[in-house]
C-alpha cells in the first residue's frame, strides 16, 4: 500500500470512530480560555486549516523564541518530512497556518523546539483545498515511541519522542497546548473529521505530544 493509500485510509478509520463517539457523548461546556476556531466565518481558504485561537496575552515572543528557529520536521516512521517556518496570528486570532500542504508553521509567540521549558506548537494541514493530503496527515499514523527530529537553524536537531496522539473536538483543545512554562514538550496539531463545509469545515484537532529524548 502507497503511503498515500495508508494516509488516506487512516483518515477514514479515524472519521468513522470520531463519528460513533460523537453520537453517543455530549461535549462539555467550552473553557473560557479554548483556544481552536473553525466558526464558519472563517475564510475558504482557512477552512481546511489547523486554526487554532491564539491565548490571550501571548502574542509576544518569548525570549527563546528567535535563537534557534525550526526548519524542518521529520517523523520517519511515518514519512513525515515538511519544512518548517515561524507563524504568527491571522486577523481572526487564529494561529497562521502556511497554505502549502507540505509545509508547517511554528507558532512563533510560543517556544522554539528545543527549549528548556514549554510547549513548542508546529501546526499544518491536514489535505489542501484540491484534496491533496498534507504532510501532516501523517500524524494519522504516529504510534507512541516513534521518534520525532526537528532540525533547526544554525543549531544541533532536537529529538522527541511520541507519547499521545489524540482526537478532540475544537473546543476541547486545551490552552496548555501554548504553555510557555512547565515540562518541555513538542506539539503537533492538525485538523481531524469530521468535515462539515456548512459548519467552516474540519470540526476537531490531532494533537500529538512528543517529549524530548534526553542526552
Amino acid at each position: 500500500m502507497t503511503d498515500a493509500a495508508r494516509r488516506l485510509a487512516g483518515l477514514a478509520t479515524a472519521a468513522a470512530a470520531l463519528a460513533a463517539a460523537l453520537a453517543v457523548s455530549v461535549d462539555p461546556p467550552q473553557p473560557a480560555s479554548a483556544p481552536t476556531d473553525f466558526g464558519p466565518s472563517a475564510a475558504p481558504s482557512q477552512q481546511r486549516a489547523a486554526t487554532v485561537r491564539s491565548p490571550s496575552g501571548t502574542e509576544s515572543l518569548t525570549d527563546n523564541a528567535a535563537a534557534a528557529p525550526p526548519e524542518r520536521v521529520q517523523v520517519r516512521d511515518v514519512g513525515l518530512d515538511a519544512r518548517v517556518r515561524p507563524v504568527g496570528v491571522s486577523g481572526e486570532g487564529a494561529v497562521a497556518v502556511p497554505e502549502e500542504p507540505t509545509v508547517a508553521g511554528w507558532y512563533r509567540y510560543g517556544p522554539a523546539p528545543g527549549s528548556s521549558e514549554g510547549s513548542a506548537v508546529l501546526v499544518g494541514h491536514v489535505d489542501s483545498e484540491t484534496g491533496a493530503l498534507g504532510e501532516f496527515a501523517a500524524l494519522y499514523d504516529v504510534r507512541p515511541g516513534d521518534r520525532v527530529e526537528v532540525r533547526r537553524t544554525q543549531a544541533a536537531p532536537v529529538v522527541y519522542r511520541v507519547v499521545s496522539r489524540t482526537t478532540v473536538p475544537k473546543e476541547e483543545l486545551p490552552s496548555t497546548a501554548f504553555r510557555r512554562t512547565g515540562d518541555p514538550v513538542l506539539t503537533l496539531i492538525t485538523c481531524a473529521p469530521p468535515f462539515e463545509p456548512g459548519r467552516g469545515g474540519y470540526l476537531a484537532n490531532l494533537a500529538v505530544t512528543a517529549e524530548p529524548v534526553r542526552g
